[in-house]
């Protein structure tokens, strides 16, 4: 089957297969998986009641085996409280007691307030300071034996010890204990567990140490301690909260349990992965399981389609050779389903497209004859058409040129009316200006006659002023003798004035009336010399500005005598001017004459090239209109030559098709 880029072929077998597939093996692994989740609750539920159990018992046997324990060195006690015995006879039931009990093998010890320590002949037991002691300190604070908190004693064995006041009647203040060893309560603790795979440890709540383990390295550790596992500090903050509920801790499900009569804490657990391996190894078959019922559900579902899909695969190849053009195949039917009613309308089909393919070839040939027979009427009209249509053009080529000519007559006419009509304007305007002028150049001359007087008499008082600038030039001069004069003069003072100072100073208490009067001398002179030197530089200053004010001046009267020149030469040509404009002005008179009569002569030139415009015109619409008509006649009978063509090649195309058909 063809195949294209745009749409893949895709078969049903394989819909149906990538469909069916997929589901049935996600509804096998929901199943898989809430069987797997319901079966691990029961299982967990299962394991919880169990060890719940376990750690129950287990808690109840160890108490039972403290209790037995502990009553034990209860009767010893109240024996010796009871006989009272001399220290003899009470070192012979000391000895009695060592090796006793397997539990306590060390016996039972006595220490006094004073520290002295008794205890069987063969215990290797010691004890430094036995006031100090965990035992003794414990024994203290009780009439009755009762275990204490774990300790390492002085041999390095974690114990517990079983301690009590003993009152012997002796008057001194005593403690009777007894060891337990903690290894000893790890075996009873790890001995009684009825769950394969849980373990148990026991731990004091006073202190959070692990009292018993089946790690002998952990006992006497504090629980949750740095290098523990993590599970360990899980714990601890359980027990921290007080929390003895079920839970499960770090993949763990763990179970506490109080053991009565003590301070401590059984803690069982087992690993999660432990308590659902079977189920784990059942989920495995039933996986494998669904994997072969998966491949078994493939084939059979590969077989049922093929016979299903068979006969739409045969139709499917039918209805492909139409689509190429081949109506000569046939359709067997077989059955009465759905695809059996289809073959039947297919066949209907293939019967009504071989008459409608047979009917259409003989339309089509009777189509090409009469499209064939238009296509040359067509052709006949195309070339009248364009004959009428070139003769027209070339007409229309004519009358254009004589209307673009007349029209351009018209337009010069016109145009030359115009401006013989401005000149006539502009050449009153000019006659008025060039009497204005006149006015005006008669006037120019006699202001310049004036203005050349003016001069002369500006040039006169500048004269004047000069030869008084000179004048004070030279007073300048002889007041700076009289100055420097004076400056002589205060030098003099001055010096007059030191010798008198001086002499006044040699005079001694009578000169100091003569030495005032010649030191104001002296300030005088000085002041006078200074006044001379402010004189003299500002008469060195007016000098600067005479020599200056000389200088233009000079200039002034020099520039002044060539403007007084350009002056007279400007009167003189003021002159020709007014006998030029006065002869202008005539000419210009006889000039709007002449232009007057143009004026007259164009206007009538410009009326009658309006009129012969207008006809061209005329002309030349009604031509321009005829060139249409014969063009639209042209391009209608090409239009209808080309469809004749088209329909020629459309007839073709259509037998072409008809001839692809095969019936």
């Amino acid at each position: 089957m063809e195949q294209t880029k745009e749409n893949k072929f895709l078969s049903i077998k394989t819909k149906l297969l990538g469909t069916v597939i997929p589901v049935v093996i996600v509804l096998i692994v929901v199943l898989l998986l809430v069987a797997y989740n319901v079966c691990a609750g029961i299982i967990e539920d299962d394991s919880r009641d169990l060890l719940e159990a376990s750690v129950s018992n287990q808690a109840s046997r160890i108490e039972a085996w403290l209790n037995e324990n502990l009553a034990a060195f209860q009767i010893v006690k109240e024996t010796i409280e009871d006989v009272q015995p001399k220290e003899a006879d009470l070192q012979k039931m000391l000895d009695s007691y060592y090796g006793y009990n397997s539990n306590y093998p060390e016996g039972l010890y006595i220490a006094d307030s004073t520290g002295k320590m008794q205890k069987a002949t063969e215990s290797a037991k010691q004890e430094s300071d036995p006031l100090n002691s965990t035992w003794y300190k414990e024994g203290l604070t009780r009439i009755n034996m009762a275990y204490g908190s774990a300790y390492q004693n002085a041999e390095g064995i974690n114990v517990i010890s079983a301690s009590g006041i003993l009152n012997d009647g002796t008057g001194e203040i005593k403690v009777i204990s007894a060891d337990v060893t903690l290894e000893r309560i790890s075996i009873i603790v790890n001995s009684f567990i009825e769950m394969d795979g849980a373990e148990a440890f026991l731990v004091d709540l006073n202190t959070g140490t692990i009292l018993a383990h089946r790690d002998s390295e952990l006992i006497s550790q504090k629980l949750g301690g740095e290098g523990q596992p993590v599970f360990y500090g899980d714990v601890a903050a359980k027990i921290t909260e007080a929390d003895y509920d079920f839970c499960t801790l770090d993949g763990n499900m763990t179970v506490f349990e109080k053991v009565n009569g003590t301070n401590w804490i059984l803690v069982s657990y087992i690993p999660t992965g432990v308590v659902l391996a079977d189920l784990a190894k059942l989920r495995t078959i039933m996986l494998i399981i669904s994997i072969i019922a998966i491949l078994l559900l493939c084939v059979v579902v590969e077989r049922m389609t093929h016979m299903v899909i068979k006969p739409v695969k045969k139709l499917t190849e039918t209805i492909t050779s139409m689509s190429s053009g081949d109506f000569t195949v046939s359709v067997s039917t077989k059955g009465n389903d759905e695809i059996a009613v289809m073959s039947r309308s297919v066949e209907k089909f293939i019967a009504s497209m071989r008459s409608m393919i047979s009917s259409m070839g003989d339309i089509s040939g009777k189509l090409k004859g009469q499209a064939l027979s238009c296509d040359d009427v067509s052709h006949d009209m195309n070339d009248a058409a364009n004959i009428q249509a070139q003769s027209m053009s070339e007409l229309n080529m004519t009358v254009d040129q004589l209307s673009i000519s007349v029209n351009e007559i018209a337009e010069n006419a016109t145009m030359l009316a115009g401006y013989v009509a401005d000149t006539k304007t502009d050449s009153d305007a000019v006659e008025e200006k060039m009497r204005e002028t006149v006015d005006v150049s008669e006037k120019g001359r006699t202001d310049m006659k004036r203005v050349g007087e003016a001069l002369e008499n500006i040039k006169l008082s500048v004269q004047n002023l000069e030869t008084a600038v000179n004048k004070v030039g030279t007073a300048s001069g002889e007041i700076v003798q009289i100055v420097q004069f004076i400056g002589n003069i205060a030098e003099e003072t001055n010096l007059l004035s030191l010798n008198a100072s001086i002499e006044a100073a040699r005079a001694g208490e009578a000169g100091k009336g003569f030495a005032v009067v010649a030191t104001e001398i002296g300030k005088l002179a000085q002041n006078s010399a200074e006044s001379v030197e402010n004189i003299a530089r500002l008469i060195n200053q007016i000098n600067l500005l005479v020599e200056d004010a000389v200088r233009q001046a000079g200039d002034s009267v020099g520039e002044i005598s060539d403007s007084t020149e350009l002056i007279h030469t400007a009167v003189d040509t003021f002159d020709l001017i007014f006998q030029n404009v006065q002869d202008t002005s005539q000419l210009i008179e006889s000039v709007v004459e002449k232009v007057n009569q143009v004026d007259q002569v164009a206007t009538n030139v410009a009326a009658i090239s309006e009129e012969q415009a207008a006809s061209s015109d005329e002309i030349l619409a009604t031509s321009e209109a005829m060139l249409a008509q014969a063009k639209g006649i042209s391009e209608n009978s090409e239009q209808v030559a080309e469809e004749a063509k088209n329909l020629a090649t459309s007839s073709e195309n259509l037998a072409g098709q008809v001839q692809q058909f095969q019936i």
